[in-house]
This record gives structure tokens, sequence and C-alpha cells, in this order.
């Protein structure tokens, strides 16, 4: 079976270090391909310009919009280690340069691999099956995005969505695929990305959130299943904020950590 997601993410290795491929419809954020969908699709033609399975750690900056539409990326590899290669690219999309990454590719870690320490407490939610999936017909403004996924949020982090922002800028929830596809490190982009961001709970009206700089901390390959997220932010000043993610596997596993700074919605 050819799963949504990896037809969505296919590029071709067009030679000297180009790959082509499309930005496609219906991962979009109200027209605009979505932050990690996008950060994905780079990952996609970087790992396969560094010869090396995962992304482990990956920085984007959004430099415009994405609405479907044909693209190129162009790769660079800037170093290539024993256990890291690190590469670079661009994203070219209507003449102009739309994204620009950088990123370290290997082989993720096995989780008892080496020197073990755990600061970070496992994000309480009720399970999978008692959490309400989001959907496109549950948003106030339908999200493309959201019939792709199968999704579920804490149902005390939802207000916003029926007009009742909690005050706290915290989101957590569940995300896996509606086709059921498997989640790897590659999907593990796009769920760094899929949730609502955590100020819609401060805000009366939510907007969309344009990223400027998005990292995602790849740790370990997801074991089958969803995966348990949650998003937080902590400080908002000069139009701008944080958005840091902590993102588990169904066994409590840390498989990715991620920060991204956004723009508060005018």
């Amino acid at each position: 079976m050819t799963f949504a997601f990896d037809l969505a993410t296919a590029v071709t290795d067009d030679g000297n270090g180009v790959y082509s491929g499309a930005v496609h419809d219906g991962w979009d954020i109200r027209g605009n391909a979505n932050g990690g969908y996008v950060m994905a699709l780079l990952a996609s033609a970087m790992r396969s310009a560094a010869n090396r399975p995962d992304p482990i750690s990956i920085t984007l900056h959004y430099l415009a919009p994405l609405p479907p539409g044909d693209f190129e990326i162009h790769t660079q590899v800037i170093k290539q280690g024993r256990r890291f290669t690190t590469v670079s690219a661009s994203m070219m999309f209507g003449g102009r340069e739309a994204v620009r990454a950088i990123g370290a590719f290997s082989e993720a870690p096995a989780v008892d691999d080496g020197m073990q320490h755990h600061g970070i407490p496992l994000c309480e939610i009720p399970s999978f099956e008692e959490c309400m999936r989001r959907t496109e017909n549950g948003e106030a403004v339908p999200l493309a995005l959201m019939s792709k996924l199968d999704m579920r949020l804490h149902p005390d982090d939802r207000g916003f969505a029926i007009g009742q922002p909690n005050g706290i800028p915290r989101v957590r929830g569940w995300f896996a695929f509606a086709d059921n596809r498997p989640n790897d490190t590659l999907s593990t982009l796009l769920a760094a990305d899929a949730f609502p961001p955590p100020v819609f709970n401060l805000l009366a009206v939510p907007g969309w959130v344009p990223t400027v700089e998005f990292t995602v901390h790849v740790r370990a390959v997801p074991a089958p299943g969803p995966l348990r997220c949650e998003f937080n932010t902590k400080e908002i000043q000069g139009g701008m904020f944080e958005e840091d993610g902590i993102i588990w596997d169904e066994n409590g596993v840390l498989v990715a950590q991620s920060r991204q700074i956004g723009l508060i919605p005018l």
C-alpha cells in the first residue's frame, strides 16, 4: 500500500544535488503548506543527498508561503563524517527561494545506546481512544491537513476550537495518520508542527501563525502506534512567541524535541 504522506513527500533526484517534486494540495493550513510538511519535503531530499536514513537535527528558515505547485530543492553536502553527514538545502518555488535548511543526517540511535538520563516527565493525557478526533469539519475555518491525520487533542486543551480558550498556552494530544501509515523519523517532523499552536489558548480569535524558524531534534525511531505530543509556550514578546515540543512514541520513549519561533496573528 502506498500511503498519502509518502506520495506527498516524494522527490526525484535530477542529479548534481538537485531534486524536484511538488507541494501537494491538502497538506496546508488555509492554503499555505504546513511547516512540518515542508520540513519533511526538504528532509526527503536531504537524506537522499546524505545517503543517510534519518534526520538527527534539522533547521528551516521560512522565506515565503508555499501554496501547491512544483519546486526544486538544491542540496549541498557540507561534511561527510563517520557518524553524521551535514547537508544544506534551498527550496526554489515560483522563481524564488522559499525555504533555506541545514541538517545532520545519520541512523537514529537505538534507545538503549550509551548513558541514560531522563529529566522530562511523560505528558499526562487520556488514551488515544478516549480523546476526540480533530476533524476538518470541526474547525471554525476548515483545515485541509486534518483530513490527512487522525489527531486527538487532550479534552482540557481544545477550548480554543469552540471559542473558550483556557488561558494556558499548552496543547497535548496524539498524532497518527488517517490512512494508518506507520510513524517514522520523517513523519515525526510533520507531527512537530501539525498541532494547533499553544498560543491559541490565549487568543480570543485564533488566526494564521507564520513560522520564522523551526528546528527538530530526532532522538529515536518511533515504535508502531500513535505519537504522544506536548507543546508549550512560555514567552510572548515583540509580536513573537516560542513553541517547545516534546514527542514520545506509544511506549513512552522520547523520539523528538522541537522548537520554533512564530508570529502572533494580527
